[in-house]
């Protein structure tokens, strides 16, 4: 289905993306931190497709899930609990090192944000990832000049699934209610999306924790961005 279904045969005027497993595969960049800083901690490495299952509610619960070895971390070890400030600043420290070195653009998302462009559609980022992370990536990718801004998990005082991110963007792109649409792969997006009455794409290929994308309520889910088009 083309976006410009989502809106009576009009293409939207803003369109928010979501980064980590809809428009760049970074798991293995993510791993690749994960697996260091539980290496210097004394761990053993979790690997990357373990971490691709953790991957989706920002920094903090990645670690959290990497200390525990498992998605459901709650309630933490007291061990753990000690030792998560320390593990999360090694890991910001290797994932700034490894930042874009081993991901990679999805099939698609180039055409797609191509031709958004060409339409004059203002385009977001609006990720949980650290804002810190999400612009060098961009650029690493060749993907920044598509993008007037970048909403990061840590941008303002709530992220995903909260709505604000989502109507802060929207909001600073000069867009509306019945002129944007939200681009994710996992509930966090699509509940955003929802709270904040927008239309929302899923990808099927992204990070949802092992869950069905088509049962999360999304207006569309598709397997690749150029369908959209």
């Amino acid at each position: 289905m083309s976006l410009a279904g989502l809106f009576n045969a009009r293409w939207p005027g803003v369109a928010l993306f979501d980064l980590d497993g809809t428009l760049v595969d970074s798991a293995p960049d993510l791993a690749a931190a994960v697996d260091r800083t539980l290496e210097q901690l004394g761990r053993k490495p979790a690997g990357l497709e373990q971490v691709r299952q953790w991957v989706g509610h920002g920094s903090p619960v990645l670690m959290r899930r990497a200390l525990a070895g498992k998605a459901d971390w709650e309630p933490a070890s007291a061990a753990d609990d000690a030792l998560f400030n320390d593990a999360l600043a090694l890991f910001f420290n290797n994932y700034r090192q490894l930042n874009g070195k081993h991901a990679v653009v999805y099939p698609g998302v180039k055409a797609c944000l191509e031709a958004l462009s060409k339409r004059s559609c203002s385009m977001a980022v609006v990720t949980n990832k650290p804002e810190q992370f999400v612009g060098p990536l961009l650029k690493q990718l060749g993907l920044e000049r598509h993008f007037k801004l970048v909403i990061g998990g840590d941008t303002l005082d709530t992220k995903k699934p909260d709505p604000a991110p989502l109507l802060h963007a929207m909001n600073a792109l000069h867009g509306s209610l019945g002129t944007t649409v939200m681009v994710g792969d996992s509930a966090a997006d699509v509940s955003a999306a929802q709270a904040a009455g927008i239309p929302c794409v899923a990808v099927t290929y992204g990070y949802n924790f092992g869950q069905p994308v088509h049962a999360l309520g999304a207006d569309a889910v598709v397997d690749s961005l150029s369908e959209l088009l």
